[in-house]
């Protein structure tokens, strides 16, 4: 199948510009493969089933089927595939699973930009609907209102923040934070990548720390950590 009539015109004109071709050094045009595609999990409740068609999800990925699959025996995973090949649903879907099964159920979300903590937040409201009981997301970050932060701690199930709020304005004050973590199933760490040198040393000794204290409250938590590159 051929590239789609808009993209082929924006290709055309973009190789009669000059000034733009001055500035490629090379073309290639990677052949179209057919898509892998998986069986979708019986272990995942039909309500998911049926809230995931509602969102046009057909059916998975082999590589989200396997993340998905692995996760719900308990294993801690990393999910490397690339860019815009569906890393998000391969670790959205366990915890929503978790989320339906348990109503003390909660999951932390850790970005390292508030760019893409505020991107998946509308990702994760579109599920809501379709889901009974709702989900209760919420970010908590160097942007919610003082007046709102106490809110977001009572009432939130899947909390979306970043490692240095995390660092800052959770872990020190667990106390306030006992209900989240006395139900802590899963940490996704997305952009993976982007945790190396000196940052990766400090953003490791936090996970140790929310180990530990998850522990303090009776749990132990899965992690799940993603990348594209």
């Amino acid at each position: 199948m051929g590239a789609p009539a808009p993209l082929d015109a924006l290709l055309g004109r973009l190789r009669a510009d000059p000034a733009f071709v001055r500035n490629v050094t090379a073309w290639r045009t990677l052949a179209a493969c057919p898509a892998n595609v998986g069986e979708w999990p019986e272990c995942l409740l039909p309500q998911l089933k049926r809230a995931a068609q509602h969102l046009g999800v057909r059916c998975l990925y082999t590589h989200q089927e396997e993340a998905v699959r692995t996760v719900l025996t308990g294993q801690n995973v990393v999910l490397a595939t690339g860019t815009a090949s569906g890393k998000t649903l391969g670790y959205v879907l366990p915890v929503l699973n978790a989320l339906l099964q348990d109503p003390r159920a909660t999951a932390l979300f850790l970005y390292p930009t508030k760019a893409l903590a505020h991107d998946q937040l509308e990702m994760l409201e579109r599920w809501e609907p379709h889901l009974p009981g709702g989900l209760s997301v919420r970010t908590y970050d160097g942007d919610t209102p003082q007046r709102y932060r106490a809110t977001v701690r009572k009432e939130a199930r899947v909390l979306i923040t970043n490692p240095d709020m995390l660092h800052l304005g959770i872990l020190p004050h667990h106390t306030q934070w006992m209900r989240f973590f006395s139900g802590l199933r899963y940490v996704v760490l997305d952009e993976l990548h982007t945790y190396r040198g000196v940052f990766g040393s400090h953003v490791a000794n936090i996970l140790r720390r929310l180990k530990r204290i998850a522990g303090f409250y009776g749990t132990n938590p899965l992690l799940i950590a993603a990348s594209a590159t």
